[in-house]
């Protein structure tokens, strides 16, 4: 259930979502992915959940790793590799029950494996979606949600994240958001913040414009 906080009384121009363990559950595709390639290269895996690949890679060259080649193998590697990726619980209904123009996918994977997630898990293809590759400076950096807020014509301030990464908490607070943490595959550390497990319990109204968030009251 969601904690209690100011989110409850608030409303919203437009609702921004991560896509990894956000709105959709990739983990088992990534962890072969990613685990394999590091075994491969005679490295641990590294930590690349929430951030671009290219960021992640550009931390490795300590190791003697080409980034620009191996962010390629990784994204090659995971436009094929779509077993396992199942939606987050309660996840198409409630982005099905959203205006079209209300929201957006902010990720942190290339345009094509997005789409490719997303279709596989059922989803309703988002109309506007900000991509690896249409920001400069990926998460944790504020750049693409603002972006996703731009996009969308709405102050980011007026926005609701939804995320489940570090990475992007941090990102979405730095762009001035408001954001509920989806916990349900354990991925955030950061504390204190509004967390719901899933979306089975969540419903959202449009009231005057703008969007209101509602959570089914249990106990």
């Amino acid at each position: 259930m969601l904690s209690s906080n100011p989110i409850e009384s608030q409303s919203f121009d437009a609702f921004l979502f991560d896509m990894d363990g956000t709105i959709l559950d990739s983990s088992a595709a990534s962890e072969r992915v990613w685990g394999d390639w590091a075994r491969e290269n005679g490295i641990p895996t590294p930590p690349y959940h929430g951030r671009r690949v290219e960021d992640t890679m550009s931390d490795l060259g300590a190791s003697g790793i080409d980034p620009q080649k191996a962010a390629a193998e990784i994204t090659e590697r995971e436009l094929v590799d779509l077993k396992g990726v199942v939606p987050i619980p309660g996840a198409i209904e409630f982005l099905k029950s959203l205006p079209s123009g209300k929201w957006a996918v902010v990720t942190s994977a290339p345009k094509e494996l997005a789409l490719r997630r997303i279709a596989a898990a059922g989803l309703p293809q988002p109309k506007a979606i900000i991509a690896a590759e249409d920001v400069k400076r990926g998460k944790p950096k504020p750049d693409p949600f603002l972006a996703g807020a731009k996009l969308l014509s709405v102050d980011p301030a007026r926005c609701l994240v939804f995320e489940d990464a570090d990475a992007g908490i941090h990102a979405a607070e730095a762009a001035g958001a408001s954001v509920v943490v989806i916990t349900h595959t354990n991925s955030a550390t950061l504390q204190n913040r509004p967390a719901v497990a899933d979306y089975s319990g969540l419903s959202a109204s449009l009231v005057e414009g703008s969007l209101a968030l509602h959570w089914a009251r249990r106990g």
